[in-house]
């Protein structure tokens, strides 16, 4: 694909509340950490260009509310998304256990494709020591479920770019195939009954 030509993709990041979600973000797009963040109510809304396998990614990324009385508004962003990161917080165990409510309400909001849905699980806060959730753990339940799996630090910012731009290459791939898929479809230049010989 040409650099020039622009793809935008829209991205989620959900989980409990209190994981570090918007700590993430802010850290991917700005380069900054801050102690303390306002509960996010619903969704805030940040972009960021990237230039990818020579393509140049318009990254609209969707920041949501983790609590509970958020969820149902939450999961009206979902639709339209391409990929989306699934965050926990690794000093917390339910945050961990939450993960596969939050999975199951991303993949029954959106659209049944062929080509899977894109999705990273990111295990935040490795930077503070009472650890609840071990990377085995972890790991075991991403790989049993084929989603990529990185231990992050928001603060320290440990594999936070390497988690987006996963989930973002992802999300292109599919983007692309799914470009792919239509315009094949799309294009008949032959009849299929044209094998048939007429007589007259």
């Amino acid at each position: 694909m040409n650099p020039r030509k622009k793809v935008d993709l829209k991205l989620i990041i959900i989980g409990a509340l209190g994981v570090g979600k918007t700590s993430l973000l802010h850290q991917y797009v700005h380069k900054t950490f801050y102690e303390d963040y306002q509960t996010t109510l619903g969704a805030s809304i940040l972009s960021k260009i990237i230039i990818l396998d020579d393509t140049t990614l318009k990254l609209q990324i969707w920041d949501t509310g983790g609590q509970e009385r958020f969820r149902s508004m939450v999961s009206t962003f979902y639709k339209g998304s391409d990929g989306c990161i699934l965050a926990f917080d690794v000093t917390d165990l339910e945050s961990f256990e939450a993960l596969e409510t939050w999975r199951g309400d991303v993949l029954a909001k959106t659209i049944p494709m062929e080509q899977s849905y894109p999705m990273v699980v990111l295990g935040n806060k490795i930077d503070l020591a009472e650890r609840q959730v071990s990377r085995e753990v972890a790991q075991g339940w991403c790989k049993e479920k084929d989603i990529p799996y990185f231990e992050v630090s928001a603060k320290n910012d440990i594999n936070v770019v390497q988690a987006f731009e996963m989930l973002a290459s992802r999300a292109l791939s599919r983007y692309r195939s799914i470009l792919e898929s239509y315009l094949t479809d799309s294009i008949k230049l032959s009849p299929e009954d044209q094998s048939k010989s007429r007589c007259c």
